[in-house]
This record gives structure tokens, C-alpha cells and sequence, in this order.
């Protein structure tokens, strides 16, 4: 499972027009699926988001994290969105394989673990809607944005 994660002052994802989710301050999660991934992955992947270190404390330095800034009252939401292009192939040709992204009933059932694992910190989770097209929107604080990858490929 991969995400990349951005550090965002607020975050929206709408679908044909309409708002399917929303943040103020907090991350957002572009999150992809393998093949092969599993309800670990999802929640190793869950702790990891919740508590990385990438918000600033009274000194300036990056030592809060969701879970931090929840606690102290100041944002803490996450916006999670699926994204089966995080395991597009661009290695060979110009057109990307996707032969390593999970099936799409596999990669809902996960997505969907992945938020609720979120959600068991007491954190906002606000999501995407899964196979739409969608519009994201943030405004990335920093810019800070970092890949995970559940396999720690990095």
C-alpha cells in the first residue's frame, strides 16, 4: 500500500460538482493498493499517517502529528482519496501498466479499512468516492508532501 501524504492548511475532493469531503488543517492522503496488500498493510500504514511528526510545535520544529494536533484542539482531520495510479509502471513505454494495483473490489475493501483504521485514533477522516473522477484541492502547507509505502519500498 502507498500514500502520499501532504501536509495541507484545507483539502476538498468534489465528484461531478458535488463535495464528497472536506478538511481544514490536517493531511491529505492520496492512497494506492497493491496486489498483495492486506488489512496490515492498511493499518500499519493508519498508524503511520496518524502519528508522523510533520507539524509544528511552539518552536517551529515539525514535532506534532494529527494525533497531537487533535489533542490540542487545532485541526487534525485527514482527507483520504484512492489513487490506483500510485502503482503506475512508467518504466517501459509512454503509457503506464497498472498491473501492480490491486483489483478494484480488493482495493475498496482496503481503501476502505485504511479510513476506518484512521478513524479508530478519534481523528476526521473525510474521503473521496472510489472508481470516480475527482477534483482534489489543497492548499499544501510547506509544501510538505512525503511518500509511505507500506513494503517500505521508500
Amino acid at each position: 500500500m502507498r500514500a502520499v501524504v501532504q501536509r495541507c492548511r484545507h483539502a476538498r475532493v468534489t465528484v461531478d460538482g458535488r463535495v464528497t469531503g472536506e478538511i481544514g488543517p490536517g493531511l491529505c492522503v492520496l492512497l494506492g493498493v497493491g496486489v498483495g496488500d492486506t488489512a496490515r498493510d492498511a493499518h500499519y500504514l493508519a498508524e503511520k499517517t496518524a502519528n508522523l511528526r510533520v507539524f509544528a510545535d511552539s518552536e517551529g520544529k515539525m514535532n506534532l502529528s494529527l494525533l497531537d494536533l487533535k489533542t490540542a484542539g487545532g485541526g487534525g482531520e485527514a482527507l483520504v482519496v484512492s489513487q490506483f495510479t500510485l502503482y503506475g509502471d512508467c518504466r517501459r513505454g509512454r503509457r503506464p501498466s497498472y498491473t501492480d494495483a490491486a483489483p478494484p473490489g480488493e482495493a475498496d475493501r482496503l481503501y476502505r479499512e485504511y479510513v476506518e483504521a484512521l478513524r479508530s485514533y478519534g481523528l476526521r477522516v473525510a474521503t473521496g468516492e472510489f472508481q470516480a473522477m475527482m477534483t482534489v484541492e489543497l492548499a499544501n502547507d510547506g509544501p510538505v508532501t512525503l511518500l509511505l509505502d507500506s513494503r517500505k519500498f521508500f
